[in-house]
């Protein structure tokens, strides 16, 4: 992909240079926001207190917040609420069938939806910061506590969020990439270096063994070359399209093919899957010796690494694979209609309906293979998590995500790229044009003469 990128085509796209840097510099506001602490908190109590948290909170949710969320910045929520209010919404349109004729309304019903999802952002922001805030008073790391301090910190990582939300949707709408992808990226290549150091330093310590540092290196090189290979792989649905008429014309029919991804669902499995597993250890954590029995009992078979917890994750991963994929990433339903409508069809099967059973049939078997991709990458680093004490960055989500939001990112690259060569083309085309029509008058002036 990088490789069709021309460094000197870029230097000349004036408007895509303006659009690399805007989104940098909002990037750099948000890396700056997560170093702004939250009013009232005991920084000493709090560095203790997330020391001892770090296989639990500090895991997915500090991944997620770009370490915001152990200094308790103004963004210790992330875009996360924003994120799960978004799948929610997704999810409710496909179900609801008054948000799904919304949907279809074009330009205006997309603004409706969008208004919901950040309603629910705000919803779900207002939960997790109480809850964030009374797990801070009861944990005895507030100077002040009391109904101020519960105030005070609910606005600022609510606003925090909000803030978020609004530069996610700045740099998809005037930068390259998108948004809120681009600021998990960011913050998980931000802790990258410190969870590098901490294995490193775990090497030089002697509790882990040079060989099984290399090895480990070797496997971060072989998940990253396989996840591009399967996020890029597809299968390929013949369309033949029939011949036509227009006016005293007929023109031959064209074939096709509909790219089906092997992945459809992209991340989103594993990071609902991840976040249903941690909830359990996130709330034992935050009770500190106050823990249930039940709750006792439920993270002796559920914490990471024990047998159950992996079997449940990759149910987790499978059901939410298929469920997206078929409600939210690919509907056969529409496609087929769409083919209907378009003329199109797959030979040896009639449009409509037998299309849209043929569909599932395709998509059906090829998500076993991509739910599949999906457990492995996410499951191995677990594995080796917990047998050889590896940081959390190296985890399966983490590298799903990078991966996928630097592809991303390099295809919106490459287009804009695209669009300005043409751009110049036409430019090129015009100025030859009037060139010609210059020469053809001074002939006939000359011609006159």
């Amino acid at each position: 992909m990088a490789a069709n990128t021309s460094w000197a085509a870029l230097g000349k796209a004036t408007e895509l240079r303006k659009r690399i840097l805007f989104t940098l510099a909002l990037l750099i506001v948000y890396r700056l926001g997560t170093y702004i602490p939250v009013p009232g908190i005991d920084g000493a109590e709090l560095r203790n207190f997330m020391e001892g948290a770090a296989s639990s909170i500090g895991g997915m949710l500090s991944m997620f917040t770009g370490g915001a969320l152990g200094r308790m910045g103004i963004f210790a929520l992330g875009i996360m609420p924003y994120i799960s209010a978004s799948i929610i919404v997704q999810l409710l349109t496909a179900m609801v069938p008054a948000l799904e004729q919304l949907k279809k309304e074009g330009e205006q019903g997309r603004k409706k939806i969008n208004q919901y999802t950040r309603y629910g952002t705000v919803f779900l922001a207002t939960l997790q910061s109480y809850g964030l805030a009374v797990s801070l008073q009861s944990g005895d790391l507030v100077t002040n506590p009391g109904l101020f301090f519960l105030a005070s910190c609910m606005i600022t990582l609510v606003g925090g969020t909000m803030f978020l939300m609004w530069l996610g949707e700045q740099i998809t709408a005037r930068g390259v990439g998108n948004g809120i992808s681009l600021i998990i990226f960011v913050g998980i290549i931000a802790e990258v270096p410190a969870a590098l150091a901490q294995f490193f330093s775990q090497g030089r310590s002697g509790a882990v063994s040079p060989a099984v540092i290399i090895g480990v290196i070797l496997m971060v090189i072989a998940v990253i070359a396989f996840v591009v290979f399967m996020e890029r792989s597809l299968r390929k649905i013949h369309i033949q399209y029939p011949r036509r008429q227009v006016g005293m014309k007929v023109y031959d029919g064209g074939s096709s093919h509909l790219p089906v991804k092997v992945n459809p669902a992209g991340v989103i499995p594993a990071i609902f899957a991840s976040s249903l597993l941690l909830l359990p250890t996130t709330i034992s954590t935050f009770s500190g010796n106050q823990t249930s029995p039940i709750m006792s009992t439920i993270m002796a078979y559920f914490g990471p690494g024990q047998p159950l917890y992996l079997l449940f994750f990759t149910a987790m991963i499978v059901f939410f694979t298929y469920f997206y994929t078929y409600n939210v990433a690919f509907k056969t339903d529409d496609v087929a209609d769409n083919l209907k409508n378009q003329n199109g069809f797959v030979p040896g099967v009639r449009p409509g309906k037998k299309t849209a059973e043929y569909l599932d049939y395709v998509v059906s078997r090829i998500l076993v293979l991509g739910s599949a991709y999906l457990a492995a990458v996410c499951l191995l680093p677990e594995v080796l998590r917990s047998q050889l004490a590896i940081p959390f960055y190296f985890g399966g989500t983490s590298v799903l995500i990078v991966v996928s939001v630097t592809m991303d990112t390099i295809q919106q690259v490459q287009s804009h790229l695209l669009a300005h060569q043409y751009e110049g083309l036409i430019e090129k085309s015009q100025l030859s044009g009037k060139g010609k029509g210059k020469k053809r008058a001074r002939r006939k002036g000359t011609t006159r003469r």
